[in-house]
């Protein structure tokens, strides 16, 4: 598990660098947010299609698993908040064909409906949308992927403090947490920028 996920964050690290790195030292501010589609070209066709089915399926299963959390912390306050509400509580079981039987909550069904309903809504209001995740992955980078990691490391491994291991542990974070602030930085030009010709369900 160890090697898969190192080489699976080594995989997209180095695509993300190159995208990232290649595509601002090309083109600058005027770097397409859409690569597949941004140059201005759309073939070959079969090519793009292929990539945007790929994107597709990623989201669709990264959107899963970043919502759980969410689902989860709804489902556990109106469970609790109102525990003797069949429509919250109650659970219909289903046979399905080869697969046996799969308990349908309606509560589930709706509340996850209408909030996939409504993040759809939100994303497709904000034309900036670049911007926007732009600042949201510099808002969560460096404390989720960066610094908590890195303390529960030095915890964990009992490093000396002040010993060469913990200093460099240290201004690796402290390198990222500047990466951060002046990506942070950038998306939030970038928004200001975007917001003066804010068009609603229009792309920019």
């Amino acid at each position: 598990m160890k090697k898969a996920t190192f080489a699976g964050i080594m995989t997209t690290t180095t695509f993300y660098i190159l995208c990232g790195c290649v595509g601002y030292a090309a083109f600058g501010n005027n770097a397409p947010g859409n690569f597949l589609t941004g140059f201005g070209f759309y073939e070959p066709f079969w090519l793009i299609d292929l990539a945007n089915v790929c994107i597709a399926i990623h989201l669709i299963g990264a959107y899963q698993v970043f919502c759980q959390p969410i689902y989860g912390l709804v489902e556990g306050f109106c469970n609790k908040r109102w525990p003797e509400n069949k429509f919250i509580s109650r659970e219909y079981a289903m046979n399905i064909p080869f697969h046996g039987v799969y308990y349908l909550s309606p509560f589930k069904l709706v509340w996850r409906t209408a909030y996939v309903v409504v993040t759809t809504l939100v994303a497709m209001i904000f034309p900036f949308f670049n911007d926007f995740l732009g600042l949201l992955g510099a808002a969560s980078f460096w404390p989720l992927t960066v610094y908590f990691p890195i303390e529960m490391h030095i915890v964990q491994s009992k490093i000396p403090k002040y010993s060469f291991r913990w200093n460099m542990l240290k201004i690796l974070s402290g390198a990222c947490l500047i990466v951060s602030i002046v990506a942070a930085a950038g998306s939030i030009q970038g928004l200001a920028t975007d917001v003066k010709t804010y068009k609603p369900f229009k792309t920019q």
